[in-house]
């Protein structure tokens, strides 16, 4: 992903605001186009046939495929407050998706979930990349579980895996595909979370997220690398292009 030179310029300044215009336009632009020759294929139940809201939950790994494949749906994704975080919401923006919830695990954790539960109580979507903003990675923080406690709507697992793809640089190994790269989806089977939480069922349901996400990403990683001995095929196509 672009990324700001690492200079000192006030977030308030209108260098920064031209700036993150700037890089989120070319980032839009550069993911439409690159996301026009995939080969995308999803399979299990798509969530929205079955109403709305609900928490859609992915690894942070996933945000450019995720951007391009439900860009321009109004889906509603939390950002952090940071630097970094005013960008990828800018770069949302221009793909069509909903205003951003701002706050992370680590900062505005309590206004966020109060957000979060005023979006879902709208009857808006909303997408988790749970293990971030900053990992560990594939390692769910409970806040998904959390706010699915609070408002009482389902969560739905997402997996994803391309190839040929790169991987950045980043903490999380952020999946690039490349030129017409075969890239699947699937949902996972959805699930609801009771509203009355003690600590140990919130972490044994946070620990079944990430068994969850990871049998999705890895069968699907499977799948694409040859169908080797033990991989499970996931469902029947739903869509291709």
């Amino acid at each position: 992903m672009l990324t700001l030179p690492a200079v000192a310029v006030r977030r308030d300044s209108w260098r920064y605001r031209a700036r993150i215009g700037l890089l989120s336009w070319l980032g839009a632009v550069v993911l439409r186009l690159l996301g026009a020759t995939w080969r995308v294929r999803r399979t299990g139940v798509d969530p929205y046939t079955q109403g709305t809201p609900f928490l859609a939950a992915t690894w942070h790994q996933s945000i450019l495929i995720a951007g391009h494949v439900f860009r321009d749906t109004g889906l509603a994704i939390p950002v952090s407050r940071s630097r970094d975080g005013d960008q990828v919401v800018a770069l949302l923006d221009r793909l069509g998706f909903a205003e951003s919830l701002r706050g992370s695990s680590s900062r505005g954790a309590t206004s966020l979930l109060r957000e979060m539960i005023r979006r879902l109580g709208d009857g808006d979507v909303v997408a988790i990349l749970p293990d971030g903003p900053r990992g560990p990675a594939r390692r769910a923080k409970p806040g998904v579980i959390a706010a699915a406690a609070a408002t009482g709507v389902r969560i739905v697992p997402v997996g994803f895996a391309a190839r040929p793809v790169h991987r950045l640089g980043s903490w999380d190994r952020t999946a690039m595909p490349l030129p017409f790269a075969r890239v699947r989806i699937h949902y996972g089977e959805a699930f609801h979370v009771p509203k009355s939480l003690g600590e140990p069922e919130l972490e044994k349901l946070r620990a079944e997220l990430d068994l969850i996400l990871e049998a999705l990403h890895q069968g699907l990683e499977r799948e694409l690398d040859g169908g080797r001995a033990g991989t499970e095929r996931l469902g029947d196509d739903s869509s291709a292009s």
